[in-house]
């Protein structure tokens, strides 16, 4: 069987756990998990580019993303979520799935891998996320920095659900970027979000 040949630019993203038991304590942040697609987004000089979370080049599939990383002035490499949100600005994955070029679609980044050549994997997350926060200080439409909240992991998982979000992810707030499962990021999904029931038809379906 032939290797695929990754994109030169290209980081294989950091995935989380499942758990069945959310963490809480000062040493842990929580982030909505939004339902799209995971992008590792790479901006060195004008040229930006958009990679799926295997690898896939997906720089033409979403224009708005490019167009506000083009405008960043730092060179970068940037981990987020792809979405298109329904009128009560939830993300829904039926609204981009189909699309092979939609201007409303945005990233959520949550991430900052690399930033004018200086490699973050090592650095703490809240390090990370203060830098990515202060790269994106500025507002663009097709990007928008990802917001956690601290406190209660069930209380925060409670809330997402209530909105009808596809649920959260728990990461611990020194933890490193490592590409591969990670055992400092841990997710629950929330079962009466359309992801899960979409998962669970596409598994019955098999």
């Amino acid at each position: 069987m032939l290797q695929r040949t990754l994109p030169a630019g290209f980081i294989a993203p950091c995935l989380p756990t499942k758990t069945d038991k959310l963490p809480s304590g000062s040493q842990w942040l929580h982030e909505i998990k939004h339902d799209g697609f995971r992008i590792i987004a790479r901006k060195t000089g004008a040229q930006v580019r958009l990679y799926s979370r295997p690898g896939n080049d997906l720089t033409r599939r979403f224009p708005l993303i490019v167009d506000a990383l083009s405008r960043l002035r730092s060179r970068s490499c940037i981990d987020g979520e792809a979405v298109a949100c329904d009128d009560n600005g939830v993300a829904l994955f039926d609204l981009i799935r189909h699309q092979r070029a939609n201007e409303n679609i945005f990233l959520y980044a949550f991430d900052l891998i690399e930033l004018n050549g200086d490699n973050l994997r090592r650095d703490p997350l809240e390090v990370r996320k203060a830098t990515l926060a202060s790269v994106l200080a500025k507002p663009e439409l097709g990007i928008r920095f990802n917001e956690h909240i601290e406190g209660d992991g069930p209380t925060v998982f409670a809330h997402a659900c209530k909105l009808g979000l596809e649920g959260i992810v728990s990461k611990r707030k020194d933890s490193a970027y490592r590409s591969g499962r990670s055992p400092d990021w841990l997710k629950m999904k929330n079962p009466a979000a359309p992801a899960v029931k979409r998962e669970e038809e596409e598994e019955w379906g098999r």
